[in-house]
C-alpha cells in the first residue's frame, strides 16, 4: 500500500510497483536480465570516473587532500476507450490516467496515453502525420474536433469530461476550470486542430454576439481541448485584455490561429483571431491560473502528483524554484542543472517518490512518458518506432530527475555545477511499438558521493508499458563545477587517440552519400530532418580492428543547430544519446549499402533485444567545437531467419580528444511483423 512520504511524494515498497492489478518485482527483473551484477558495472563505472576525475584536477589535489570528505555511498536498494458519444472527429487521444488496467483502455486517473484510443488501427508511422520537434505537447488529448452548442454549453458548466473524454480528468485534480466564465456565451459551434493553423492550434467557430468575446472563448476552448488546466488544481481561466479591433458585426465565422502555447511562466494560450468578410484582426490570451492562495510547487500545484509537466517544463527553462521547491531558487536564470527542453523533453510525472529533500544515499521513485503517435521522433527515425536514442534520454532523465531532486547540489551553494552523463549499460527486454503508450519508469538512486566541485549518483531504472518491463540499465551522472569542465582529459587522460583511419591511412576507402540518399524524398529507413546527424560515411570493408569492416565519418558542428537550444537552456551541449544515433545512423546505412535489405519484402529497423550495451563519456560536444568525428568497427554480424543483426564498437572525437566510447552497440534489419 502506497503512503505519503514526508515531503509530499508518494511512496512504495522499494523496487516494486503496481500495475495491471499485480505487483512486478523490478529487482528481480534486473537481476534475471542484466548479464553482470549491476554492483559490478556500477564499480567499472565508479572507478573509470574517479581515474578522469583525478587527472582532471591534477592541479587542485594537494587542496583536496586537505578537504576531501568520506562521502556515503549505499545501496537502496475510468475508462476511456472513446470520447463522447456525439460529434467524435478524427485523431488520437489519452485516456484519464498513467496506470494501465487489465482491460484494454481502462486507466485510473493520472494522465497517460490511453491504449483504447490513440494507436488503434495504426499499423505504422506513415499513418500518422507527426508533430514538429517544439510543437506544444498537449496534457490530454480526445477523439473529438468538433463541439456543438450543447457541447458548448457544458463546457460552461465545468463538464470537461463529458465533452473531451476521461483523459480530461487526472485523479486529485480539482477541475472548476470552465468556457465563458466572464461573459455570456457566443460561441454556437467549433472545430479545433491540434496542429492546425502555424503547427500551433487552430479553432474555427461560428459566434453570434460580440466578436471579442468569441475570440477569447475560442482561445479558452483550445486550453481546456488541450487540457492545460490539468496542471493546476483548482485552476480557472483568466483572459488578458483584448488588442485589435473589428467594428459593426455581431456574429459569424471565426478563425482563431495558436501563436503561442507553453505551461510557463503558467500555462497560457494566445491567438490570433479573423473574423470572416471583415477587415482587422484580435489578438487575445487566454491564462490558466491557480486558486487564490494556492502554491504551485511540488506537491502542490495537483496534490496527486509530487512533479507533473508544469514542473517539468519549470525545470527545463523556467523557475527552479516552482519546479523542485524554494531552495533551488537560486538556480533561476542562470547556468545550472536543468531537464532538456522542447521535443527533448522526455519525462512527464513523477508518480511515487520514497525518498526526501537532503537524503542522499538512496531513493525509489516512478516516474512517466507519454509518447504520442505523432511525436517527431517517430516521424524522423528510420527505426520502426521509437528511436535508440529516446530509449537512452526517457530512462536517464527519469532516473536523474528525482537524484537532483534530493539536493546533491545544495551541499555547495554558490558553486555552479553543469550536469553531465557519464555512462552505463542498458539492454532492451523485448521489442514493443511505443507510439501512443505511456512508458512507466521505475528508478533508484543508488549512491551519492559529494567532491569539492563536483558530485556523483548512480541509478538504475527499468521501463514498463501496459505493465510489462521492457528495458532496463543503469547509468553514472556527474555535477561538476567550471574547472573541472575545463580541464576534461577525455578518455585517454589527455593523450592522443587517433581513428583507426588515421592509423591506416594509405588505406583505400570508399563513401556511402547519405546526404543524397535523403534528399531523394522515396529513400525508405532514411533517418531525416531533425535527425539528419550524418552526411556522408568513409567505409574500409574488411577493415577495422575486427577486421570485419570499419565505419568513418566527420560532420561539422552548426552553432545553430537545433539541439543545442533544447540541451541545455544557458548550457548548450549536443546530448550524448544523438552521439550513440549518429553511430547507428551509420551502422544502418551501411547495412542497406551491404545489401542486407535485398532479400527483405518489408524491412525495419529495430533496437535488438537481450544485447546489453554500454556507454562512457569523458566530455562533452560545445557549440564552438567545430566537428564531429566518429567511427564504428564492425564486431560481429549476425544472420537469422528473418534477418541481421549487427554489433560494433565505436568512439566519438572532438577536436583532439577522443570523448565517447560504444561498447556492442546492436542493430537490427528484419523483416516486419504482421500487424505492426
Amino acid at each position: 500500500m502506497a503512503v505519503r512520504s514526508e515531503n509530499g511524494g508518494v511512496a512504495a515498497d522499494r523496487g516494486q510497483y503496481q500495475k495491471t492489478g499485480r505487483l512486478i518485482d523490478t529487482d528481480a527483473v534486473r537481476d534475471a536480465r542484466v548479464l553482470q551484477p549491476l554492483s559490478e558495472i556500477r564499480s567499472g563505472v565508479v572507478a573509470a570516473h574517479r581515474a578522469a576525475l583525478t587527472a582532471q584536477v591534477a592541479l587542485q589535489r594537494a587542496a583536496w587532500q586537505r578537504t576531501l570528505r568520506t562521502a556515503t555511498s549505499a545501496r537502496v536498494a475510468s475508462a476511456d476507450t472513446a470520447a463522447a458519444a456525439s460529434g467524435v472527429g478524427e485523431g488520437s487521444g489519452f485516456s484519464g490516467d498513467g496506470r494501465v488496467s487489465a482491460a484494454r483502455g481502462e486507466r485510473t486517473a493520472r494522465g497517460g496515453l490511453s491504449n483504447g484510443i490513440g494507436s488503434a488501427g495504426v499499423t505504422d508511422a506513415e499513418q500518422v502525420a507527426a508533430a514538429g520537434e517544439s510543437a506544444f505537447k498537449a496534457l490530454a488529448r480526445t477523439r473529438r474536433s468538433r463541439v456543438d452548442h450543447a457541447a458548448l454549453v457544458r463546457l460552461t458548466e465545468c463538464d470537461v469530461v463529458s465533452v473531451f473524454g476521461a483523459g480530461h480528468q487526472r485523479s486529485g485534480v480539482v477541475s472548476v476550470a470552465r468556457l465563458a466564465a466572464a461573459e455570456p456565451l457566443v460561441l454556437t459551434e467549433a472545430a479545433l486542430e491540434l496542429r492546425g493553423g502555424t503547427g500551433k492550434g487552430r479553432v474555427v467557430a461560428q459566434f453570434d454576439g460580440d466578436p471579442r468575446a468569441a475570440a477569447v472563448q475560442a482561445a479558452e476552448l483550445f486550453a481546456l481541448f488541450t487540457g492545460m488546466h490539468l496542471c493546476l488544481s483548482a485552476s480557472t481561466l483568466a483572459a488578458a485584455p483584448v488588442n485589435g479591433s473589428i467594428q459593426g458585426i455581431t456574429g459569424g465565422t471565426l478563425e482563431l490561429v495558436v501563436t503561442d502555447i507553453d505551461l510557463v511562466p503558467r500555462p497560457h494560450v494566445t491567438a490570433t483571431a479573423n473574423i470572416a468578410g471583415t477587415q482587422g484582426e484580435l489578438q487575445v490570451t487566454v491564462t490558466v491560473v491557480e486558486a487564490v492562495g494556492a502554491g504551485v510547487g511540488p506537491g502542490e500545484a495537483a496534490p496527486s502528483l509530487l512533479l507533473n509537466e508544469f514542473h517539468m517544463t519549470h525545470l527545463a527553462r523556467g523557475d527552479q524554484s516552482i519546479a523542485m521547491g524554494t531552495e533551488f531558487a537560486e538556480y533561476t536564470g542562470v547556468r545550472a542543472t536543468r531537464l532538456p527542453t522542447g521535443g527533448l523533453l522526455l519525462v512527464d510525472r513523477v508518480i511515487e517518490f520514497d525518498g526526501a529533500r537532503g537524503r542522499l544515499d538512496g531513493a525509489a521513485y516512478t516516474t512517466e512518458y507519454d509518447s504520442p503517435a505523432d511525436s517527431w521522433y517517430y516521424g524522423d527515425t528510420a527505426n520502426e518506432s521509437m528511436p535508440h536514442f529516446v530509449y537512452m534520454e526517457t530512462s536517464l532523465q527519469a532516473a536523474l530527475l528525482m537524484g537532483y531532486y534530493a539536493g546533491p547540489t545544495l551541499t555547495q551553494p554558490g558553486v555552479t555545477l553543469s550536469l553531465r552523463n557519464l555512462g552505463g549499460t542498458a539492454t532492451v527486454l523485448r521489442q514493443v511499438d511505443l507510439r501512443d503508450k505511456t512508458i512507466e519508469q521505475s528508478s533508484r538512486l543508488l549512491s551519492t558521493t559529494i567532491l569539492p566541485g563536483s558530485s556523483l549518483q548512480t541509478f538504475d531504472y527499468t521501463l514498463a508499458v501496459d505493465g510489462e518491463p521492457f528495458y532496463t540499465g543503469e547509468t553514472m551522472f556527474g555535477y561538476f563545477s567550471d574547472e573541472a569542465l575545463a580541464n576534461q582529459t577525455g578518455l585517454d587522460a589527455g593523450r592522443a587517440a587517433p581513428t583507426w583511419l588515421d592509423e591506416h591511412a594509405n588505406t583505400p576507402t570508399r563513401t556511402i552519400d547519405v546526404a543524397a540518399r535523403r534528399a531523394d524524398p522515396n529513400a525508405e529507413l532514411c533517418a531525416r530532418r531533425t535527425l539528419a546527424l550524418i552526411d556522408h560515411i568513409d567505409v574500409v570493408d574488411g577493415g577495422g580492428k575486427y577486421e570485419a569492416g570499419y565505419l568513418h565519418s566527420l560532420r561539422a558542428i552548426d552553432p545553430s543547430d537545433w539541439y543545442f537550444d533544447r540541451h541545455f537552456h544557458l548550457d548548450p551541449v549536443i546530448p550524448g544519446s544523438l552521439g550513440v544515433e549518429s553511430v547507428i545512423h551509420a551502422v544502418q546505412e551501411w547495412m542497406l549499402d551491404a545489401g542486407f535489405a535485398d532479400s527483405l519484402r518489408d524491412p525495419v529497423f529495430r533496437i535488438p533485444a537481450d544485447l546489453p550495451f554500454s556507454w562512457r563519456y569523458r566530455g562533452q560536444f560545445l557549440p564552438t567545437d567545430g566537428t564531429v568525428e566518429l567511427d564504428a568497427h564492425i564486431k560481429k554480424v549476425r544472420r537469422g531467419p528473418n534477418g541481421v543483426t549487427v554489433i560494433v564498437d565505436g568512439s566519438l572525437w572532438k577536436p583532439g580528444l577522443r570523448i565517447y566510447e560504444l561498447i556492442d552497440l546492436a542493430v537490427e534489419l528484419v523483416e516486419r511483423e504482421d500487424g505492426r
